[in-house]
């Protein structure tokens, strides 16, 4: 039994308005979506505005690379998020109690071994992607310091995982505004007080992300509700976690996969020079603003359907599905007007200069409404995962955002027209040809068919 409080911090989404659901869970995960990304933005906008354009494109090219590593364990918690979701749509507690601790386990062990690897990673990596000289140094500096402490972002991104499993995502909200104006005020600290310049912002982050980790983990530990994590009980179920990587490796190779794709664009991008990659930078971080709403409805829609797919309830699982990818249309819609019209000045809150923000709002302007139809990817992949369909998006994002991507860009740059414009506009290449082939799949698979869903 859950007590009083408990029972307002999760939600069970097998019943209810579904929109209004879907909206409630959504807007802390937006906010929190939003924060999380503060991290990294912040130290854009500090060492672009109080270190200089080189130190920009330092931090800016470097987010392919931590990609990688961060977007492989993101998929294997959206794994762990929809076994978690499905024991508790099923009031399974003990089976829960067991999927927490082999969550927690995993995250460890994964921790440990991408310290290693990132840090192995980072000269290669740099060297692979063209990196200029005038940015080499700075780059190598933020890459080693992030990853010697990316264990605490891993921790908190699998702890709010959990509780965003049981419907629970004000508390994660929460610690992340509380750490994030931590890290904004080290940030400022470490630069202007220290002048330790890129390092400052790197340990600024990871000492932030360990204050985050810290505070999730005693949260999971003292809770009185059904996903309680003991310390005690810490082991690895691997029945649990079969489950888990059924789910979660295809989704972590396909992110693995696209981000080592976008190391190629930003290959190409590099070979404009600094201005232009400091400009790419600018675009890529307005780009995962505008990403926000899709990826938290992506979440929203894997939990609502994880949990109705463990009550048996089809019929909402289908229908949340559509009112997911509506809301986040329209939500886009609006942020995709506002940042055409506004390029230029969103771009100058990264920089001062004028090459470096004609260059973003270049990309920007080229790219933005072509979001709308990675709305429908991203939305509609989260849910065929809460369907416990990870490989069906997994190889079609992966034909699309890594195939189609890099043929395009090849044809361009070898045969048609080495632009910038056109290096940017890879992204809506990949973006319309997964959209297209993803709605064809699901119809094909769920929807003509109305297949009932496997508990």
């Amino acid at each position: 039994m859950m007590d009083t409080r408990e029972k307002t911090s999760a939600k069970d989404m097998t019943k209810g308005n579904i929109a209004l659901l879907l909206i409630r869970f959504s807007i802390p995960l937006i906010v929190g979506n939003l924060f999380q990304m503060m991290y990294n933005t912040v130290d854009s906008l500090v060492v672009g505005n109080f270190v200089g354009k080189e130190a920009l494109a330092a931090v800016g090219s470097t987010t392919m690379i931590i990609n990688m590593l961060v977007f492989f364990f993101n998929g294997v918690s959206i794994g762990a998020g929809v076994v978690i979701s499905r024991y508790y749509g099923a009031r399974k507690p003990e089976s829960l109690h067991t999927a927490v601790e082999t969550t927690i386990f995993v995250t460890f062990v994964c921790g440990v071994a991408f310290t290693i690897i990132g840090i192995c990673l980072v000269h290669p990596m740099l060297l692979f992607m063209s990196t200029p000289e005038d940015v080499m140094e700075e780059a190598t500096i933020y890459l080693r310091i992030y990853f010697a402490g990316i264990l605490g972002l891993l921790i908190y991104n699998m702890g709010g995982g959990i509780l965003r499993a049981v419907g629970d995502t004000r508390r994660p909200l929460l610690f992340l505004i509380f750490t994030s104006v931590l890290n904004a005020m080290l940030d400022l600290l470490f630069v202007l007080v220290f002048h330790a310049g890129v390092a400052g912002v790197a340990y600024a982050t990871i000492l932030s992300q360990f204050v985050s980790a810290g505070m999730i983990l005693t949260l999971l530990s003292r809770t009185k509700d059904i996903y309680r994590f003991s310390w005690k009980d810490l082991r690895c179920d691997l029945h649990i976690l079969k489950q888990i990587f059924l789910i979660g490796l295809p989704a972590g190779v396909q992110s693995v996969i696209t981000a080592f794709s976008n190391v190629f664009v930003q290959s190409y991008i590099n070979s404009f020079g600094s201005a232009c990659m400091a400009g790419w930078s600018c675009y890529n971080k307005l780009d995962m603003f505008i990403m926000l709403p899709m990826q938290s409805m992506s979440q929203a829609a894997t939990t609502f359907v994880g949990q109705n797919v463990g009550a048996g309830k089809t019929d909402r699982v289908n229908k949340g599905t559509v009112c997911s990818i509506a809301l986040t249309l329209c939500i886009t819609a609006l942020i995709a007007v506002t940042l055409f019209f506004f390029a230029a000045p969103a771009c100058g809150i990264f920089t001062g200069d004028g090459e470096v923000i004609r260059y973003g709002a270049l990309f920007l302007q080229t790219n933005v409404f072509f979001m709308l139809l990675n709305c429908v990817n991203q939305t509609l992949a989260g849910a065929l995962r809460g369907r416990g369909d990870s490989a069906g998006p997994m190889v079609i994002m992966l034909l699309n955002f890594v195939a189609v991507r890099q043929v395009y860009l090849f044809v361009m740059t070898h045969f048609i027209s080495n632009t910038e414009r056109l290096v940017g506009f890879s992204y809506p290449v990949g973006w319309t040809a997964c959209c297209i082939m993803e709605v064809a799949y699901y119809y094909l698979r769920w929807g003509r068919k109305k297949k009932q869903i496997s508990r």
